[in-house]
């Protein structure tokens, strides 16, 4: 009898285990794994790390299906508003084709060559937890630290079996223009991922409509969330010290950029990693919030 319930409660800590995936793994825990028929690699190698489907071709982790982040169909352009979410059916088609089952638990590999890159994979994540999916991490250090540590690479590219995924959409994890105007109005803490620059309105995104920032946010460059020495995410220690802020030590947060690329990082730390409940991500952000001239915004050039 003690046996038959030790080996239960394996079972049942295994199951945690999938169930409740860490946001981000290393290249140990993921080499002991290749091979799982529930593990699903997904590399969205792209543009921004100097990635395609040829360099993936050239040599990737074993098994890995690839999904160009820039030109699979993870954004899409609604009402002018560039990089937004796709419709769900779009996004449940999509992924189900890389072989993604909602039994399946994904690991995104990112080039891993910058913030920008790491951007690519913390914005699938989170669009595959809004659709539901928990079982999803992102490989610290991405395909350039695999590579760096001389670790197995296969050529070709992996033809996926189609699976079927159903999402679950969660509204709470999306900030809507209209959430961002509530939170203004609360004080609630909003939090602007863009560079410096941009922030302060000396420069803007080409599809911005004007040059500033939401009043009342904090800017945590998308910059800060990458350790060049290491080729892997910030540290924990180094990301709880970009949060010192009073007004950022709690729950409720909405993070944005420009089009919802660099906000995913802000959103991921928040969320994932530092654990702040209820964080949210703007996803039109400030293409959309400055296409509204009814909507305000500080410009301390013009100050």
């Amino acid at each position: 009898m003690k046996f038959i319930q030790a080996l239960l409660l394996l079972a049942v800590v295994q199951i945690s285990a999938v169930v409740h995936a860490q946001p981000l793994v290393d290249g140990d825990w993921l080499a002991s794994r290749l091979g799982d028929r529930s593990l699903v690699v997904l590399d969205i190698r792209n543009k921004i790390d100097g990635g395609s489907a040829a360099e993936y071709a050239k040599g990737h982790i074993p098994g890995a299906v690839h999904s160009d982040y820039l030109k699979a169909g993870w954004r899409t352009t609604d009402k002018g508003v560039v990089g937004m979410l796709p419709p769900v059916v779009k996004l449940e088609a999509l992924i189900g084709g890389l072989g993604i089952g909602n039994d399946s638990h994904v690991v995104i590999v990112p080039g891993g060559v910058s913030a920008v890159d790491y951007g690519s994979a913390t914005r699938v994540y989170w669009t595959l937890k809004y659709l539901g999916h928990d079982r999803v991490s992102i490989l610290n250090g991405g395909h350039a630290l695999w590579r760096k540590q001389q670790r197995s690479l296969e050529s070709g590219a992996v033809a996926p079996r189609s699976a079927l995924f159903k999402a679950q959409p969660r509204a709470e994890l999306l900030a809507t223009r209209d959430d961002v105007s509530k939170a203004l109005a609360e004080g609630s803490a909003l939090i602007d991922n863009r560079p410096t620059t941009q922030f302060l309105g000396r420069d803007k995104h080409g599809k911005a409509k004007r040059a500033g920032a939401i009043p009342t946010a904090h800017n945590i460059p998308q910059g800060q969330f990458f350790d060049a020495g290491t080729g892997k995410f910030s540290s924990l220690e180094a990301l709880r010290e970009l949060w010192r802020d009073d007004d950022l030590d709690g729950d409720g947060a909405i993070t944005y950029c420009n089009t919802g690329h660099w906000a995913s990082l802000g959103w991921f730390t928040s969320s994932e990693l530092l654990k702040r409940k209820n964080t949210r991500m703007y996803d039109g952000s400030m293409v959309e919030w400055s296409a509204d001239e009814s909507l305000p915004m500080i410009n301390t050039k013009k100050q």
